[in-house]
């Protein structure tokens, strides 16, 4: 399928309540509000396909930037391109969801989810913490380093009420999965989002969204899900 084509494709699955539900999320024109449950058929024809994940991309159409990611070849992308990438995501579904799932699957995850996390910048923040969220919810344990997730468990217990909005929701997101699915921290992570409490997230022109970390993984863990582990990342 070609570029053409696969942009037909998605004009043709969009619906205008799916796209409002986008627009309410801070996505903006152009995009066509197709679901992503409905991005799989087409997926499924192309498989990999950097180049014309590039094309999609580029368009600045939501939908054909969401599907890009899941075509995209984690592996061919560089350091270079996962910046650029995260310059054009200009609201979280893209930062958290399309540039940190991608980046997830590449080797250089890490070190550039690392640099991001420094950055100062909100949705840089936000996709480096949401990288790890991705990767210690997918990766083996023994992939980390103990120590260093342990720092980043301080770094959340200290900034995280004074983080911009996105990177406060990451964070939280954060402390969520070390404390279900990387168990070395397990208890660190409880303990610290027990302390951290309640997080406010002020949302525009919505009312603000109240997460608790410890809340979430008392929930999971009386599931028996201590050290759940995704198959896959990308849908």
């Amino acid at each position: 399928m070609d570029f053409e084509t696969v942009m037909q494709e998605l004009e043709s699955l969009g619906k205008e309540r799916t796209k409002k539900i986008y627009i309410s999320n801070g996505a903006h024109e152009p995009l066509f509000g197709v679901a992503t449950g409905a991005m799989k058929p087409i997926a499924k024809k192309i498989k990999i396909n950097q180049g014309l994940a590039e094309e999609l991309y580029a368009t600045g159409n939501y939908d054909a930037m969401y599907f890009a990611g899941i075509i995209a070849d984690p592996k061919a992308m560089t350091e270079l391109d996962y910046d650029r990438w995260l310059d054009k995501a200009y609201f979280y579904m893209l930062s958290d969801y399309v540039v940190a799932v991608t980046l997830s699957e590449s080797e250089i995850a890490q070190v550039v989810a690392d640099k991001w996390i420094t950055s100062g910048i909100e949705l840089r923040m936000s996709a480096g913490w949401s990288c790890y969220c991705w990767l210690l919810g997918n990766r083996q344990d023994i992939e980390f380093s103990e120590s260093k997730i342990s720092n980043m468990l301080d770094i959340v217990k200290s900034t995280i009420h004074a983080s911009p909005v996105r990177t406060k929701s990451a964070m939280n997101n954060f402390l969520y999965t070390v404390g279900l699915s990387y168990v070395p921290l397990h208890e660190k992570a409880i303990k610290t989002a027990k302390e951290v409490g309640t997080v406010e997230v002020k949302r525009d022109k919505k009312k603000s969204s109240l997460l608790n970390a410890y809340e979430s993984i008392q929930k999971e863990l009386d599931k028996g899900r201590l050290g759940f582990k995704r198959k896959y990342v990308r849908c």
